[in-house]
């Protein structure tokens, strides 16, 4: 018999709720039990555990997100996903929805150089659907935002000359996600906690890993970097290593500042680090090739007779560069000179955009007072623009500037002029680019294993020799 309801015209059926029994779509019905028909009392299909709290309660049990429910530890990863996928598509709804409430907010509180964004923005409120307006204006909004932050972060980088590449550091873009996961108010870390409450932090996690290893250490090579390594190089040394199958690096580090580099002390602070470390645990010590250095590590080799010390190659390289322009007459007086062209130019503004006018935008590469390489690199840097450099100082406009007329102006012009000065440039750079090359090699991020260093070393000292046809005397 046909229901009443059913019977009468124009009359409505009641609705059903949507967990009601024979109208369940949620898919989490599909991995639980209604127990009193009601969708209040469920049980799990995987774990037979009963919940109150009906299919959303499941749904957060299956996707183990343990809000309000523990997790199942009987779901199959397949469902477990499912739940966790369907979890995040919710979420990241919920998330866009309550940015529209913040969307007038922003635009009343943009400041004149947003004033075009909160135009455009107001544009698309005029215009379209509610679901169009609602995902270009979250589209837009998100947008603005993401330059105007972009442009401090950039600002920063500017402000303290760090190096871009330290945006490709694999912590960098996980610090930004961390951060957004915060949300609004999160509060940068001080000086201070930088300094003392985060450092010590770290130094423990460093610590406590160190403890996995020492087990190891019996088999495994063992090396030590002591107080005279810059930070760079010990991060260089640290990525070389660390990826070795056959060695551990043990940083420590030691504050010196209050006792002199001596020999004595410097051995002190070696020796420490070794016993700490254990001796039989220690196949190598590298230092810089400083002579207080060299003396330490020839007593530690005294004492700890299973140990080696070797200093850093690239300061040894460096070391070799600075006697060629101390020791080697054409090389100090040809430095000299190349010197003087580069801080004449670039101590005077009009000069320098004389200098790009003629060199096409080129910069010279100046010499830096700690690195005796990069004498070399000025003197490479002024042989590739010679014929520039030499049309510049020769042209009407050099002879009209006030330049020309001082007594430096008139010494520099010579310099550029003299073919001698550019023969011993060429001497010069035969005898040192070799090095150069061997040092960026070892200097880089990617350190080549010693027996590579040895044989570029080797090929270095061959190409010298061609270079000069093998006479020694030159």
């Amino acid at each position: 018999m046909a229901s009443s309801t059913a019977s009468v015209p124009g009359s409505k059926a009641k609705a059903k709720h949507k967990n009601a029994a024979g109208t369940r779509g949620d898919p989490g019905w599909d991995h639980g039990i209604d127990l009193d028909g009601n969708g209040v009392r469920v049980k799990c299909n995987y774990c037979q555990n009963e919940y109150k709290g009906g299919i959303y309660r499941l749904k957060n049990h299956l996707a183990g997100n343990k809000v309000n429910v523990e997790a199942c530890l009987s779901v199959p990863d397949a469902v477990r996903n499912q739940f966790r996928e369907l979890w995040d598509a919710k979420e990241e709804a919920k998330a866009k929805k309550g940015k529209i409430y913040m969307i007038m907010d922003n635009i009343e509180g943009a400041s004149n150089n947003d004033s075009a964004s909160a135009s455009d923005i107001r544009k698309h409120l005029a215009s379209g659907s509610d679901t169009e307006k609602q995902t270009t204006m979250s589209a837009l909004l998100k947008k603005e935002l993401r330059k105007k932050a972009c442009k401090i972060i950039s600002k920063w980088f500017y402000e303290n000359v760090l190096p871009f590449n330290s945006s490709r550091s694999y912590t960098y873009p996980q610090m930004w996600k961390d951060v957004a996961r915060h949300g609004p108010g999160f509060k940068p870390p001080s000086y201070h906690e930088l300094r003392e409450t985060f450092m010590k932090e770290e130094i423990k996690v460093v610590e406590e890993k160190l403890e996995i290893f020492k087990d190891e250490w019996k088999t495994m090579g063992c090396t030590i970097m002591s107080d005279g390594w810059t930070d760079r190089k010990r991060r260089c040394l640290c990525n070389f290593l660390a990826n070795s199958p056959r060695g551990i690096v043990f940083i420590e580090s030691v504050d010196t500042s209050d006792f002199p580099k001596t020999a004595s002390k410097v051995f002190e602070m070696l020796d420490d680090i070794v016993e700490k470390v254990g001796e039989e645990n220690v196949v190598q010590v590298v230092t810089d090739n400083a002579s207080a250095y060299k003396a330490a590590g020839k007593l530690l080799m005294e004492k700890r007779k299973h140990l080696f010390w070797t200093p850093y190659a690239a300061h040894c390289i460096d070391l070799m560069l600075e006697d060629f322009e101390k020791h080697i007459k054409v090389h100090k007086s040809t430095i000299t000179k190349g010197k003087k062209i580069t801080n004449f130019i670039y101590v005077r503004p009009m000069l320098i955009a004389m200098m790009k006018e003629f060199t096409a935008n080129k910069e010279l590469v100046r010499a830096a007072v700690t690195r005796f390489a990069t004498s070399y690199l000025t003197l490479g840097s002024l042989s590739e623009n010679k014929g520039q450099l030499m049309t510049m100082f020769s042209s009407e406009k050099w002879r009209k500037s006030s330049f020309a007329s001082i007594q430096e102006g008139k010494r520099v012009h010579g310099i550029v002029l003299d073919g001698r000065f550019w023969r011993d440039v060429t001497t010069c750079l035969r005898a040192a680019l070799p090095l150069v090359k061997v040092l960026r090699l070892v200097d880089s991020d990617e350190k080549p294993a010693m027996p590579f260093l040895y044989f570029e070393l080797t090929e270095a000292k061959e190409k010298i020799k061609k270079n000069f046809n093998n006479v020694e005397s030159r």
